[in-house]
């Protein structure tokens, strides 16, 4: 067991490192997460524990991975849709916007939306999401700009500019739309499409299209952990 514990927080450490590479920064979107797991690993790994803490610690780490992939199987179930279908309305959910610059998650959905509403026309687009911290102008204003550079109509866009968070991106556009008859198609990035459903539904939403974007390959694990606690937080909050 010393040896699980050791090479899980050298894969940790190792990882975190990838992301502190590629991002630039020590602290990340959670990737700390990997630091301080990594760590605690490690310090585990390397302790003269007696062989029933570690018997313990067998047991409850077999715990952690039957919840974590229970909860991963529920949000790859979001990462995929169906066939192609028309809906009334497309939402694009809001990311972070640094000043005025389109983030690559935002980037991503923006570009899934472009593909959709050029296939579909006729459909009008929702852009969901207000200003946060760091950020010059509104999320909405933000993905509206990027839509019509692109070529979307902009009498198609319809800019919700006062949410904060993912259930108030969905709470603040039943509005512009028909929740309960119409179809309501959902853009966001695959990991977060579950959850994004899940509070959907709970909104009043009924009759969801899930158009999944994709995600920064190298991040993909760190988003699909961070949603793992997030998925967890939902759930708790539906009792």
């Amino acid at each position: 067991m010393k040896y699980y514990f050791l090479i899980t927080g050298i894969l940790c450490i190792l990882y975190y490192l990838m992301l502190v590479w590629h991002s630039q920064k020590l602290r990340s979107t959670f990737a700390v997460f990997w630091l301080f797991v990594g760590g605690a690993h490690l310090v585990i790994g390397c302790a003269p524990l007696p062989v029933y803490v570690y018997t313990f610690l067998t047991a409850v780490c077999g715990v952690c991975w039957l919840c974590l992939i229970t909860v991963e199987i529920k949000i790859f179930s979001g990462m995929y849709s169906g066939c192609d279908q028309r809906a009334d309305c497309i939402i694009i959910l809001g990311a972070q916007v640094k000043g005025k610059k389109i983030t690559d998650s935002l980037k991503r959905r923006l570009d899934k939306a472009i593909l959709y509403l050029r296939k579909f026309p006729d459909t009008k687009v929702i852009v969901s999401g207000g200003q946060g911290k760091g950020e010059d102008i509104t999320e909405a204003d933000a993905m509206a700009d990027y839509l019509i550079r692109f070529g979307i109509d902009e009498k198609k866009i319809i800019r919700e500019d006062r949410s904060v968070s993912t259930r108030e991106n969905l709470r603040f556009s039943r509005q512009f739309t028909d929740p309960e008859q119409g179809i309501t198609g959902i853009v966001t990035n695959g990991f977060h499409m579950y959850r994004a459903c899940l509070i959907a539904k709970q909104e009043g939403y009924r009759n969801i299209y899930k158009i999944p974007a994709s995600s920064n390959p190298v991040f993909q694990l760190n988003y699909l952990m961070r949603e793992f606690f997030a998925v967890i937080h939902a759930w708790l909050k539906m009792k």
